[in-house]
């Protein structure tokens, strides 16, 4: 199914999420978008990618030759606790069928969306994207992290067998407007928002879970959105 490249065309799945909406608003509000290019945002309404024809069925429609793939099931500790396997399972069936449709569609590039639990639970500082492998993540998010490793498998083994320059960015804590802050299921910061909010609102003591010993990074959405952009069109290695 491969297919000459004309006009751009750039399928985001995941377009209603976090890392999505950032990514559509550079686009359409920063004047992000280039001459040639056309970009599609997909939400979940749009298909279940955890359903093979679903996800070819809108391959199919919109004929792609670019993905950036943000898609998963996501969510703050407690979730992952409470649904560890469901995790494991939702996020390898996306991602397998995402790259596999853009392989059989002759997308040319695919960009996907790790995440910095990914990297073993016992390790050294610094890290870098050639320690994935070296050792199992913490456990408490360990299917999320188990599932995204294996997009990094799937792209390397993608290149040696078909030459496809499919690649991933690996972010860490992601923030930023459209972010889920439910206090039960967020990540660390949107929780924490809400937390301060309700303690101000309700004249209550703020409670931040953990030591306080820990040192965690942040990267805001817009900034990652326009990284994706420059990885989209400059980056070359898998």
């Amino acid at each position: 199914m491969e297919k000459q490249i004309g006009t751009m065309r750039v399928l985001v799945t995941g377009g209603s999420g976090l890392v999505g909406k950032a990514i559509q608003h550079v686009v359409k509000e920063e004047g992000g978008a280039r001459e040639g290019e056309e970009w599609i945002f997909l939400s979940s309404k749009d298909a279940d990618l955890t359903n093979a024809a679903e996800t070819r069925a809108i391959f199919e429609k919109h004929r792609p030759t670019h993905v950036v793939h943000v898609a998963a099931m996501v969510g703050g500790l407690f979730q992952h606790l409470r649904q560890n396997l469901d995790f494991w399972r939702n996020n390898v069936c996306i991602n397998d069928n995402v790259l596999q449709t853009a392989h059989e569609f002759g997308v040319v590039k695919v960009v996907s969306c790790l995440s910095t639990c990914i990297f073993p639970d016992k390790t050294t500082y610094p890290i870098d994207e050639t320690m994935i492998h070296n050792g199992p993540p913490h456990e408490s998010n360990s299917g999320y992290a188990y599932a995204k490793r294996m997009v990094d498998f799937h792209n390397r083994a993608c290149w040696m067998q078909y030459g496809r320059r499919y690649t991933a960015v690996i972010p860490t804590n992601i923030f930023g407007p459209h972010d889920n802050f439910n206090i039960e299921d967020a990540h660390v910061l949107p929780a924490l928002v809400h937390k301060t909010y309700k303690a101000k609102r309700d004249g209550t003591a703020l409670e931040v879970l953990g030591s306080g010993h820990a040192l965690r990074q942040f990267i805001y959405s817009l900034d990652l959105a326009r990284l994706y952009l420059w990885v989209l069109r400059e980056y070359d290695e898998v």
